[in-house]
């Protein structure tokens, strides 16, 4: 894979414009769940809610991050869905303490509930980020070009329910199945009203892609700029980068016992997002923003030396 001329565009966002490409932004997970795959239960309790978010979300913007993404619903394999109401009542108080100690800070909504992708933008966040890209729930696209927000579109291949018995892919469809997908995804939105400039793709990694089948996607990223739109990249600590450690011949008596734990995955997480802005990528959406920030300052250097 050649290293990619990133591509720069203003991306616009509900009351400001953001510049992509002339660096890599950090996007800060902030998951008020008490069951997400890697940090479930952490920031989320209902006894100190928000505390205990707010003050992991100023040591996110403290690291560098330049988004905070705010998520009240896990999407990890056989996740239990949440009703609205509840992903609301978990997200809004986070949301609105943040802003209150950070009024300039740009906050994104992880939601694929279009109500509550209202109510977190009439309180102030800029961007609603919708895992399923505007598929699970209809009025989302309509909500969005509404409010004028900016929306991060990504690819999933199925739901979260489905995955642990989906048929495997081959290699070579795994790329035509993602832009297959977001080409399709683009169409719905652009008519509902949503504008190309409000757009960000995701060919969202792990999100029904198992295992190695995630690595085409990384070898071949640069296919993505045809859409000639940003490109986020969520690799941070995902069960695929775990299986890679495990299945290397000098690592996997390491862990031939326990598996890596999430914390074992932040070396695979850094190599994978530098694979990625090498390949073009410019938003990565990590868990750990202080090593991101690092692996983006060397390789936007060595994309500057292209």
């Amino acid at each position: 894979m050649p290293f990619a001329s990133r591509t720069q565009h203003d991306w616009g966002l509900r009351t400001r414009t953001l510049l992509l490409g002339r660096r890599t932004l950090i996007m800060g997970i902030l998951n008020v769940t008490p069951d997400s795959f890697s940090d479930g239960g952490l920031f989320y309790s209902p006894a100190h809610a928000p505390e205990r978010a707010l003050q992991h979300g100023n040591k996110l913007l403290d690291e560098g991050a330049d988004i905070l993404d705010l998520g009240g619903e896990s999407t990890r394999p056989n996740a239990i869905p949440l009703s609205a109401d509840e992903e609301q009542s978990r997200i809004l108080p986070v949301l609105e303490s943040i802003l209150k100690q950070h009024p300039h800070a740009i906050l994104s909504v992880d939601t694929f509930h279009a109500s509550t992708a209202r109510r977190a933008v009439e309180a102030g966040a800029e961007i609603v980020n919708d895992v399923s890209g505007h598929l699970w729930d209809p009025a989302m696209s309509a909500t969005c070009a509404e409010l004028h927000c900016a929306a991060i579109l990504m690819h999933t291949h199925g739901r979260p329910q489905d995955w642990p018995t989906l048929p495997p892919l081959d290699r070579e469809e795994i790329l035509p199945l993602v832009v297959s997908g977001l080409t399709q995804c683009l169409e719905a939105v652009t008519t509902a009203g949503i504008t190309r400039k409000k757009i960000v793709l995701d060919p969202g990694l792990g999100f029904g892609k198992r295992l190695d089948e995630n690595y085409p996607i990384l070898a071949h990223l640069d296919e993505l700029h045809q859409f000639n739109l940003p490109i986020l990249i969520g690799a941070s600590r995902k069960g695929f980068l775990a299986h890679s450690l495990t299945q290397n011949p000098t690592l996997a008596a390491l862990y031939a016992e326990n598996a890596p734990t999430s914390n074992d995955r932040i070396n695979a997480t850094t190599a994978a997002n530098v694979t990625a802005i090498l390949a073009g990528a410019h938003i990565l959406r990590v868990h750990d923003v202080r090593p991101a920030v690092e692996a983006a300052a060397i390789a936007d250097q060595v994309l500057r030396n292209i």
